[in-house]
């Protein structure tokens, strides 16, 4: 049985990993740390969690943690992560980060995040369909939500070399601004509304530019998010510009081939509903005719497969489990 830590265990990303975590048949929570929740059930922060989780916040520090725990996922704010994980890996315990700290080389972190690494080290990026190799990692850095999707939507066509730009527009549910609230997820206004923001510059394009470019240097890619009155979930419509005409029977092969054996990417009409709660990965595509576009579209749950799922889905990976153990459940449809 895994020995279970979790670093920042009130938020959204904690609390999905508290709900997966609970039924994991090989995984026990040991320690869920909280500064401001110390001492206080978990269901107090989590009552969706009464019954199922029976531990009480903790403030204890990375190397108490460490002697408890095989493995500690840390569930903070970007820039956190960096004071506490050399701490976790010198106690020997594997490390999940589930912030941006440990997904991009520090020169890059450091640009696009406007903050000093304080712990420059090699980063393993954990999105297991391309990084099969988090099996051997000591600390993985958790993909971000909209770098998933929009990652595992052109991946197989970029790897094929046959893309020349990606143009990606994302609809995020609130959830994916975190818990604490803002005029951004304010309900007035969010509802019947759709708001588009960083047009240009949103952070997570930096990821999507070092997966897609590691299959092909030359592939120009662009990104715009928007936030749709929804609780969950991620839809990317990827607009690929094509180097060469395609039929639709090759792009599938390419697809199957790409994705054979990846349980979690399915070949399925995208939508929010059908994978919400789920750690699926919903992908399906048409060819503008007559066009040198591809329209591809994927669908994920920001919560699970975008962060909270996916970082146990390395979990299983890193210790030679099924790496659907605790996870293989469909959507919650309607």
């Amino acid at each position: 049985m895994l020995r279970v830590g979790i670093i920042g265990g009130t938020g959204y990303t904690g609390g999905e990993l508290l709900r997966l975590l609970s039924l994991h048949p090989k995984a026990e929570i040991v320690v869920v740390t909280s500064r401001k929740q110390a001492g206080k059930p978990i269901d107090t922060a989590h009552p969706n969690l009464k019954g199922l989780v029976d531990l009480c916040f903790e403030d204890v520090n990375p190397s108490q943690i460490a002697e408890k725990c095989d493995v500690v996922f840390t569930a903070v704010p970007h820039g956190a992560a960096m004071a506490v994980v050399p701490e976790l890996l010198g106690g020997g315990t594997r490390v999940i980060d589930l912030s941006a700290d440990y997904r991009l080389p520090v020169e890059i972190f450091e640009k696009v995040y406007g903050k000093k690494h304080e712990d420059p080290r090699e980063n393993m990026y954990g999105l297991p369909e391309i990084h099969p190799e988090v099996r051997d990692a000591m600390l993985v850095g958790n993909p971000g939500c909209f770098p998933t999707g929009a990652i595992l939507a052109a991946a197989p066509l970029v790897a094929a070399g046959v893309v020349e730009r990606a143009v990606f527009d994302s609809k995020t549910g609130i959830s994916g601004a975190g818990q604490d609230p803002s005029p951004v997820t304010h309900y007035p206004n969010v509802a019947e509304n759709v708001n588009p923001y960083n047009l240009t510059r949103h952070r997570h394009r930096a990821e999507i530019e070092q997966e897609l470019k590691a299959f092909d240097e030359s592939v120009k890619t662009s990104f715009t998010p928007h936030i749709v009155p929804s609780t969950r979930g991620i839809l990317t419509t990827a607009h690929i510009f094509v180097n060469q005409e395609l039929t639709s029977d090759e792009v599938s092969a390419i697809y199957e081939e790409f994705y054979n054996g990846k349980y979690f990417v399915r070949m399925n009409k995208p939508s929010l509903a059908a994978v919400r709660g789920s750690n699926f990965c919903d992908i399906a595509f048409e060819i503008d005719q007559g066009t040198d576009r591809i329209v591809v579209v994927s669908a994920i749950d920001n919560m699970v497969k975008g962060a909270s799922g996916q970082a146990i889905q390395n979990m299983n990976i890193m210790f030679g489990l099924d790496e659907r153990t605790g996870l293989w459940t469909g959507g919650l449809s309607p």
